[in-house]
């Protein structure tokens, strides 16, 4: 199982991933990600949380790359998954939000 943190363009990200010291720790961002990086695997390339489907859009993507824990380091993907919290906990996924979140 895998532990995503989002927003993945941004120090705060690693600096958690650094923190957690552990190897299965996905980075992940809906801003443009180095290309080169997304296709070896080492980000992933998430949903725009301004599209309606972006709580459900998070959801395949968490099942599909069998993360378990997700790390909202955005303001903007924490409201958007606070509602659809429930959801996630139904299929095992455990939404951390960060108390000091990115604008």
């Amino acid at each position: 199982m895998y532990t995503l943190i989002t927003a993945a363009s941004t120090a705060k990200a690693y600096q958690l991933k650094n923190q957690l010291q552990n190897g299965h720790v996905l980075l992940g961002d809906h801003l443009d990600l180095p290309e080169v990086m997304v296709k070896a695997g080492k980000m992933l390339q998430l949903p725009n949380p301004q599209k309606e489907a972006y709580p459900h859009q998070m959801l395949a993507l968490c099942l599909d790359n069998n993360i378990s824990t997700i790390h909202v380091l955005r303001s903007e993907e924490a409201i958007q998954l606070a509602e659809s919290e429930l959801l996630f906990d139904e299929y095992g996924i455990k939404l951390i939000f960060v108390d000091d979140q990115i604008q």
